[in-house]
């Protein structure tokens, strides 16, 4: 089974790109855009100049509890600058949503309650709410991981889309809010 074959069977076709998509970011913007692939994984991620994006991240079910997972997220994050990734919401009848969620969040990882996703699926037409979730060795704020999202939407999610999909996805100001908190106004 190929790399985007694995991604197609344990990702939910709302939150899957084209492999046509992957194939062109990882052509046209593999100065930034990197798979790393082995027999028990998957790891598509962007890597940019202040911040990492986790595209995918899949382990085999055969390897899960082997500690690949960690070992992947280690080596992202020595490259000392924040890694930001969706992931579904809890869903208590889904349990690997939640075993997902209790995975980064042993490995530092802390939601971003302040910032709000919800992208219309060009595959399903429905709405799909993601959380996000973020590690920073600097302790970046909220309002920086909603600035890196919104550069990663339109770079990543959006890049050709119209020409890959036959049309675009919503505007990044429909798709990403920022909840603007006491915390995050302290600028």
């Amino acid at each position: 089974m190929n790399w985007y074959e694995k991604l197609n069977q344990y990702f939910p076709i709302q939150e899957m790109k084209s492999k046509e998509h992957m194939d062109l970011l990882l052509s046209e913007k593999g100065h930034i855009y990197n798979k790393d692939e082995g027999p028990n994984h998957v790891l598509m991620y962007a890597d940019l100049p202040d911040f990492i994006f986790v595209d995918y991240i899949f382990v085999s079910g055969d390897a899960r509890g082997q500690g690949l997972g960690k070992k992947l997220i280690e080596k992202l994050k020595e490259k000392n600058k924040p890694i930001i990734l969706e992931v579904e919401p809890v869903d208590y009848e889904e349990t690997d949503t939640e075993k997902r969620q209790r995975f980064y969040l042993r490995e530092g990882f802390k939601h971003a309650k302040s910032i709000g996703y919800r992208r219309r699926s060009l595959a399903t037409n429905e709405i799909n709410e993601m959380e996000i979730l973020y590690w920073s060795p600097s302790e970046a704020g909220e309002k920086e991981v909603y600035e890196a999202m919104k550069h990663t939407y339109q770079e990543i999610h959006a890049y050709k889309d119209k020409q890959l999909y036959g049309e675009s996805y919503q505007p990044v100001e429909e798709v990403l809010s920022l909840k603007e908190t006491h915390e995050l106004v302290e600028d």
